[in-house]
């Protein structure tokens, strides 16, 4: 895994930014695997501002979300959905055809530790299926959980896994609670892309700021491959980038870090 950490966040936000941009003006009908969270606002942002001021054209690209709450409508304002429509879409020109973001609303949904619900099943083989038939994703856009999970793939997530119903930790609930009004109105569920198939991706670029996360970049990167840490399957992709700030990084033994 290249890693690449920049001094602050707006800095590894413009790396990131910059790594995207030269993937898309090389391959204008790009698969751009997308993230949600607070981390990539940034990255979302100078998307944005080289849109408008240098012409980076999105109309060719193709998206996939990594996931999304199950029981929450696209319009609710803690939906994936709207994150992404507040944060990226309606501010470049790409095709609402081209945008795929997992489907969350299900009806009255039977969840057993043993039995998936058939419409859930359904809805997933169809998101496999239109990764397939897009040639599958050629960037794929990562954060990383305080506990190492990567999408929803939760710590003792199979790491042969597929999009896929998840149960959240308590740890992940309590985690996204400050973007709910109380800790009771975090989904307890999420449609998400398994560890399997964000790893079939071209290419990996995982994003890491705050001291919040040093210790799950430190296991993702120099820990063993474990499913008790989802990130740290990383290590056997390819083609896979950190691009992280200092706080972040600040565990790493240098010897495996290049400054930007």
């Amino acid at each position: 895994m290249l890693v690449v950490v920049h001094s602050n966040y707006e800095a590894m936000s413009k790396k990131a930014a910059e790594i995207v941009a030269s993937r898309i003006r090389r391959k204008p009908n790009l698969v751009l695997g997308l993230a949600t969270g607070s981390t990539p606002l940034g990255l979302y942002k100078e998307l944005i501002r080289l849109h408008k001021n240098d012409g980076l054209d999105f109309s060719k690209v193709v998206t996939f979300n990594l996931d999304e709450y199950v029981g929450l409508a696209p319009e609710h304002d803690q939906s994936y959905h709207y994150f992404m429509w507040e944060n990226l879409f309606k501010h470049i020109n790409v095709n609402p055809s081209n945008i795929h973001v997992p489907q969350g609303m299900f009806g009255d949904l039977k969840i057993s530790p043993f039995e998936t619900d058939p419409k859930i099943e359904q809805f997933c083989t169809w998101y496999e299926d239109e990764i397939k038939k897009y040639g599958g994703v050629d960037i794929q856009i990562l954060g990383i959980g305080g506990n190492g999970h990567i999408a929803f793939n939760e710590p003792g997530s199979s790491i042969g896994s597929r999009t896929r119903i998840k149960t959240l930790t308590e740890k992940t609930v309590k985690d996204n609670a400050r973007f709910f009004k109380s800790k009771d109105e975090v989904p307890r569920y999420a449609i998400t892309m398994g560890i399997g198939t964000i790893m079939e991706s071209k290419e990996l670029l995982l994003l890491a700021n705050s001291a919040g996360k040093a210790d799950a970049v430190k296991s993702a990167v120099e820990g063993s491959i474990t499913a008790m840490c989802p990130a740290s399957v990383l290590q056997l992709h390819r083609k896979a980038i950190l691009v992280a700030d200092k706080e972040a990084a600040s565990k790493l033994a240098s010897e495996f870090v290049t400054y930007g």
